[in-house]
């Protein structure tokens, strides 16, 4: 009897089969519950995420696109497309913090437009608007990419010019009235011309800003005095 249970016993290793069958099975289940799981409820949340991550990234470089634009707008002049006198301050203050530190000549013109009022009210704040934007565009034209050009206010502009000598300075302001005095500006009238009287000042190593811009606006004003349509240094 004993030989014959010993006949019908399992196989050797037979357990150890069924065994690796059974943990087979298991881990195909596990794995196939994972993949559920991920295909219909992890994948989804990630491309949720990922959709979200871009839109924030989309928004946030909009953001400061606006930002810089805003930037920009708020340091330029609308009409003319010059700095405007935000700009204008900031610029000269820091030009003059460098050029004391490496003592170099800094060189500040002021124009004012002659008689604007009377284009005003002559020909209307459409065309006043005209003859600004036409002298913006033909100080910007004559004056070097390093040289700071802005809208003061009114029909005022200022021009800091970096490195550049009195003799220098007065050159260039001479081309500029005399490019300024060239322009015709089209009205229902004809061409309109208009001239500019010019102060200068050359930064003389320890003025401050505010000190520096008086000195070049009471120059403008002393052109004035002299029949307007000059240089003054």
């Amino acid at each position: 009897m004993d030989s014959l249970v010993h006949e019908i016993k399992a196989p050797e290793g037979f357990a150890d089969v069924s065994y690796l069958k059974n943990l087979l099975f298991f881990t195909s289940v596990l794995m196939a519950t994972a993949l559920f799981f991920g295909v219909f409820f992890i994948y989804p949340l990630i491309r949720k995420q990922v959709r979200e991550e871009k839109k924030l990234r989309q928004m946030t470089a909009s953001l400061s696109a606006r930002s810089e634009t805003l930037e920009i707008e708020a340091l330029t002049d609308g009409l003319t497309g010059v700095q405007n006198r935000r700009y204008f301050d900031d610029a000269l203050r820091e030009y003059i913090e460098e050029f004391r530190r490496i003592d170099k000549p800094l060189g500040l013109m002021i124009l004012d437009l002659d008689h604007f009022k009377q284009v005003n009210d002559s020909y209307g704040h459409d065309i006043g608007d005209r003859v600004l934007r036409a002298v913006g565009k033909c100080l910007r034209d004559m004056t070097r990419y390093h040289d700071i050009v802005a809208r003061l206010g009114g029909e005022e502009f200022g021009i800091v010019t970096p490195n550049m000598n009195l003799v220098g300075l007065e050159k260039l302001a001479e081309r500029i009235r005399d490019a300024v005095s060239a322009l015709s500006i089209p009205t229902g009238r004809g061409g309109l011309r208009v001239t500019t009287s010019v102060g200068l000042a050359v930064w003389e190593g320890k003025e401050t800003a505010e000190e520096f811009y008086r000195r070049a606006d009471r120059q403008l004003y002393e052109a004035k005095r002299q029949g307007r349509n000059r240089v003054c240094a």
